[in-house]
């Protein structure tokens, strides 16, 4: 008779078969390790461990062209550091976009996420590749749980070797060492369990002696199952063969009438939280490579190149002799340039000491190095103008500023591809907010004119808990020293031209549909604004021009009292008319009075 075991779903079995999976996964993903490692000694300035041996000479030059294309790149993309803003799909969504366009700033704030952005962008530029976590953390807010939103070490991260696409792969993995320690502090049933794990990382050549002796692996096992129709993400974290969470084992409910994380998965959205930002986009991979890739082959020849014609240099500024055995000369002396006398023995020939003449290097060695810096210059998009240095007799502000901006089209085309990767870490945002949020939190906001605000926001009441439809707007936080200086030259002229003035909105209007421009939209929601204004004011002055002359608007428009004719005697004569009237009132008044008076009996 068999008999019945409530053995959990996920247990040493399944995770024995993990780490064989993740072996595969880190084999297939070795040449791509090995590669972002390489990378960040170019960037180190530690690459002449990877040049052949050239010669005896211990002398190692290293310019820094290639950090200099890196340097540009990020500061174009802190430049561009983005903004998000929901916009609605449908009239019944406009009340939830707007609320969570003023929210989501404020959890991207809370994660110091432009911190995050620019790590992840020094990443993307060397490695070609940087990841974006994004996670639902319970520990935060004090214990509340909030989103949290990561930079993620792609060594630390493995998936199916072939695909190109993260959400893809049937499996992801993260793998980072923790302190053994700590481990046990969190889950006293690891003691006696630690040390010496199966699997290893890739790690970095770093600098200080790291000692990884009483660190362990700890390994996030991501997986997707389809349950009806629907993707399920679940998630395993275990340490060697000992579970300590599994979705899959989760079979009670944490909040009543919730369902459990066995049926429901992690997260609702079904998706990996990992999202990653390439900036050169290879097949079969969903990394790629960067500009040190680009440029690290030139970068070794200018450097090899510098290293000779310093050595050259020395080699000529220092002189060398031939000497004869039996010359009877005091080497010593002869070598020390502060000794007046060298002392000699015997008479001295010519041949017996002779100075090495060292041939200076041809300017064409000169010529081909310049040609490997304009090489990386002109690879990279990373010219002169980029860095402000102008040649050709270009002195002209305008014109620099406009050089400068055709110039930053590669690095514009860049941070668009990493405006894309923001939009899906804005969504996955925004799902967290609906599955976790369920008490109000206040928040400070920024308001409509800059100020702090305070938001109540009560997800129950404010939000629905089926997915809305909403498209996220990515703009940039910081405009450009180019992007300003047009913007308010563009403004004058439009002040000289009368595009603000409310008579001529029909016009502007007209001009403005032809014209495509950051702020255009608002613009004519002004201009619009202002015409209807004016067109209200023009009738409320009719209607009352035609009240005070007690004619109809019609008869006032036709005997020239109309407020709007040109001319302007309108109002002067509607005034003069009310004082006389006025006037004469008040001497027909006095008159009856008087004359009542004499009447009446003394």
């Amino acid at each position: 008779m068999k008999t019945q075991t409530n053995a959990p779903p996920i247990g040493t079995a399944e995770l024995r078969r993990a780490t064989e999976l993740l072996r595969q996964y880190r084999a297939g993903k070795a040449g791509l390790d090995r590669r972002i490692i390489e990378n960040e000694e170019f960037w180190r300035l530690r690459h002449w461990e990877h040049i052949p041996e050239q010669g005896t000479t211990s002398l190692k030059t290293r310019s820094a062209w290639l950090v200099n294309v890196i340097l540009s790149k990020h500061a174009d993309a802190m430049d561009a550091y983005p903004e998000p803003a929901c916009l609605p799909r449908a009239a019944d969504d406009e009340a939830e976009a707007e609320l969570l366009s003023k929210v989501l700033p404020v959890i991207l704030d809370q994660n110091d996420f432009e911190k995050t952005w620019s790590d992840n962008w020094w990443k993307k530029l060397k490695a070609g590749v940087a990841v974006y976590g994004v996670f639902w953390d319970r520990s935060r807010n004090g214990g509340r749980g909030d989103v949290a939103i990561e930079r993620v070490d792609p060594l630390n991260l493995y998936w199916e070797p072939g695909i190109t696409d993260l959400q893809k792969s049937r499996n992801l993995f993260h793998v980072e060492l923790t302190d053994n320690e700590t481990l046990i502090e969190q889950w006293p049933e690891l003691a006696g369990k630690l040390g010496g794990g199966s699997f290893t990382a890739s790690r970095y050549l770093y600098d200080e002696a790291v000692d990884t002796t009483d660190k362990s692996p700890v390994i996030d096992w991501y997986y997707k199952k389809r349950v009806g129709g629907k993707s399920i993400l679940h998630y395993v974290k275990f340490v060697g063969e000992t579970v300590l969470f599994a979705t899959e084992n989760e079979t009670q409910a944490a909040l009543r009438g919730a369902r459990p994380l066995a049926e429901r998965g992690l997260y609702d959205h079904g998706q990996y939280p990992f999202f990653a930002d390439v900036l050169f986009p290879e097949e079969g991979t969903p990394a790629g490579f960067g500009y040190v890739d680009i440029c690290k082959d030139a970068q070794r020849q200018i450097d090899l190149m510098n290293n000779a014609i310093v050595a050259n240099c020395v080699a000529a500024a220092t002189p060398r002799w031939l000497k004869r055995g039996d010359d009877g000369i005091n080497e010593a002396e002869y070598a020390d340039w502060t000794r007046p006398f060298v002392h000699v023995q015997g008479s001295i020939e010519e041949s017996a000491l002779r100075q090495i003449t060292v041939s200076p290097l041809s300017g064409n060695y000169l010529s081909i190095l310049a040609s490997k810096i304009n090489e990386i210059k002109e690879t990279s998009g990373n010219r002169d103008v980029n860095n402000g240095g102008i040649s050709g007799g270009v002195t002209a502000a305008s014109a620099i500023a406009a050089m400068q901006e055709q110039s930053g089209k590669l690095s514009r085309d860049q941070i668009q591809n990493s405006y894309r990767c923001f939009r899906q870490v804005v969504t996955c945002v925004i799902a967290l907010i609906r599955q976790f949020y369920d008490a109000p939190r206040k928040l400070r906001i920024t308001g409509v004119q800059g100020q702090n605000a305070y938001l109540c926001f009560d997800p129950a009441r404010d939000l629905s808990r089926e997915p809305v439809s909403l498209d996220i707007e990515v703009s940039a936080q910081k405009q450009s020293a180019y992007n300003r200086l047009s913007y308010n030259e563009m403004a004058l002229q439009l002040f000289q031209l009368g595009f603000f003035n409310p008579e001529l909105s029909d016009q502007a209007l007209t001009a403005l549909e032809m014209m495509d421009f950051k702020g255009r939209d608002e613009l004519r929601r002004t201009l619009t604004r202002n015409g209807t204004l004016l067109r209200r004011l023009l009738e409320t002055q009719k209607a009352l021009a035609a009240l005070v002359s007690g004619e109809a608007p019609a008869e006032a428009e036709q005997t020239g009292r109309h407020p709007h004719r040109r001319g302007g005697p309108v109002r002067g004569r509607q005034t003069d008319r009310i004082g006389n009237e006025q006037k004469k009132n008040a001497i027909a008044e006095r008159a009856r009075a008087r004359a009542a008076a004499l009447t009446q009996p003394r």
